[in-house]
């Protein structure tokens, strides 16, 4: 899926975090609603989250989020 996601119109970045007990969560960064949307409905998208469900996960769920403020610090060396 991380070869597909960056093949994707709009998308600039992905991450995974696992936490210590195995629960992960991945952020998935697009630059628009639209390319969000079309992510989320790729048919290969679709079928990896249904396998997901049957064999994987007991729970899962998706938060599409809007940044209404964002901060960096960049290091200066």
């Amino acid at each position: 899926m991380s070869e597909l996601a960056r093949s994707m119109p709009g998308y600039i970045s992905h991450k995974t975090f696992t936490a210590p007990d195995g629960e992960r969560c991945t952020i998935a960064e697009f630059d628009t609603d639209e390319h969000t949307r079309a992510w989320s409905t790729h048919p290969e998208h679709q079928a990896a989250k249904k396998r997901g469900r049957e064999a994987f996960y007991s729970e899962y769920d998706i938060k599409v989020c809007t940044v209404e403020r964002a901060h960096t610090f960049p290091r200066v060396t």
